[in-house]
């Protein structure tokens, strides 16, 4: 009887301790699965100065370099091309307009988002992730957009930016990093003295610590298609220049200190932007300029390298994404935009033909709501505040390369008029195929009333999904506005 007693417990300590050493195994292996990841997003950086996009002048080796090793969208989007505004959607899965993220959170502005929204960065928490931010925040309230760690660095010094990470790249956890500089931003003071002296878009003479300052003649640049081509325009982007130089130094240095670590090969690298560059014309509009920007995305864990994805993206896509790629559960329904995950190393993958975008400020003082879709070729706007002058952000007024054209008088701006940059029709209608300035208006073209109508369609469709409180301006329906009253 003892003898059977003593194997009946020998059996029951092996199965036990099997059981614990599964246990171990499977958590050991969890932890290997959930890659880390890397969301670097710049601050006002258009598709119009990155060597991976074709501009031979601007100096970015590092980011160029990513571009090699992973997979450059081509049509990536964000849905409002206002700092605070998009980075809410970024780390929300949602668009603005559904989560009270109207515009800037900073000083009197104060639009701050729903406190019912679950974000990226708390999802991933939950999920066993370390989270930590560094450099431009931008988002409110702090616990709807909670990270365990904050980091401090000069966010116009992406070198001292990238040492200040060391910690969260060694972490024993899965990490996820939202890296976010200042640059290229323009730089305070916003109103020059002269008037047309260049923005320093954050650039000093003194220039930064361990930052090698790259200074570009204002001869060499190039002027993007929808600005004048200047003096004051090409002084001006020569400072951006520079400054995006100076991104790409600080990207490079957190690169080598993620090799450095050993886990270059579990973790994922995002480069994207807010929005475009900080430009009349780009910045704070929906057109092309403003809100199709660079992604790049490198996965250690795709076999394709140096691959260009023909995706119409969204960055209300990035939230799932992410969370697709970290294996993290979530609930499709929970977000307004969809994982890319699966057709990252698709060229044209099917389906990804159509994006929505949605304005409503900048300023507070910036009222000027548009919807947008892009459907294939076919780009429609809304202007629902079509009645109002087109709204200035403070720092886009003061800058030389638009007095320079107001001062003077000019009738165009870059290939546009004046009067039409100032004043808008109701409904804009592109045919970005053959015309990607977005400067022959089809709206009123009795041969595109169909397309018209469709994309019309299309937008009351969106607007209903992501129960966007502007639907009511199609038809003042008084029932859209609720009840009034405060359950």
């Amino acid at each position: 009887m003892k003898i059977n007693l003593f194997r009946t417990i020998l059996v029951l300590i092996t199965i036990v301790f099997s059981s614990c050493t599964e246990k171990i195994k499977e958590v050991r292996n969890n932890k290997v699965d959930k890659p880390n990841i890397i969301l670097f997003v710049a601050d006002d950086h258009g598709l119009d100065a990155l060597g991976a996009y074709g501009n031979t002048v601007i100096k970015t080796p590092n980011l160029d370099k990513l571009a090699k090793e992973g997979v450059k969208f081509t049509n990536a989007y964000c849905t409002s091309a206002s700092c605070a505004a998009s980075r809410s959607v970024i780390l929300s899965g949602q668009f603005g307009h559904a989560t009270g993220s109207y515009g800037h959170v900073h000083d009197y502005h104060h639009f701050s988002t729903y406190d019912s929204v679950k974000s990226l960065p708390v999802l991933l928490e939950k999920a066993g992730y370390e989270t930590a931010r560094i450099g431009k925040y931008h988002v409110a309230p702090e616990k709807v957009y909670h990270f365990n760690t904050i980091l401090e660095a000069d966010p116009r010094n992406t070198v001292e930016m990238a040492e200040q990470c060391a910690n969260v790249l060694k972490s024993d956890k899965p990490f996820f990093l939202y890296f976010c500089t200042d640059d290229p931003h323009r730089g305070q003071p916003f109103t020059p003295d002269p008037w047309d002296a260049p923005n320093t878009f954050g650039n000093k003479k003194e220039g930064y610590k361990n930052v090698n300052a790259i200074n570009y003649n204002p001869e060499d640049i190039l002027v993007p298609e929808f600005l004048p081509d200047t003096k004051q325009s090409r002084e001006e982007i020569a400072e951006y220049y520079q400054s995006i130089s100076r991104i790409d130094q600080g990207f490079g240095k957190l690169m080598k200190m993620l090799q450095d670590t050993g886990k270059a090969n579990n973790t994922i690298v995002f480069y994207i932007s807010d929005n475009g560059m900080a430009f009349p014309g780009a910045k704070t509009t929906v057109h092309e300029p403003g809100i199709k920007l660079p992604c790049i995305i490198k996965d250690p864990r795709n076999k394709t390298k140096g691959t260009t994805n023909n995706a119409m993206i969204s960055w209300v896509d990035l939230t799932p994404t992410i969370l697709d790629m970290a294996k993290v559960d979530y609930k499709e329904e929970a977000f307004h935009g969809k994982s890319f995950n699966t057709i990252i190393e698709e060229e044209n993958p099917k389906g990804w033909n159509e994006i929505y975008a949605s304005h409503t400020s900048h300023e507070i003082t910036m009222y000027y709501p548009m919807r947008v879709v892009r459907h294939g070729n076919y780009k429609l706007i809304w202007n629902i505040a079509y009645q109002l002058e087109y709204p200035f952000a403070s720092d886009l007024w003061a800058s030389s390369t638009w007095q320079s054209v107001y001062r003077n008088h000019e009738e165009y701006y870059g290939p546009k008029k004046v009067s039409d940059y100032l004043y808008r029709p109701e409904f804009e209608l592109y045919n970005l195929s053959k015309d990607p300035n977005e400067i022959n208006n089809l709206a009123a073209n009795n041969n595109f009333v169909e397309i018209l109508k469709n994309l019309k369609n299309k937008l009351k469709n969106f607007q209903t999904k992501t129960q966007d409180p502007w639907m009511i301006m199609w038809s003042h329906d008084a029932s859209l506005q609720g009840s009034g009253v405060s359950l």
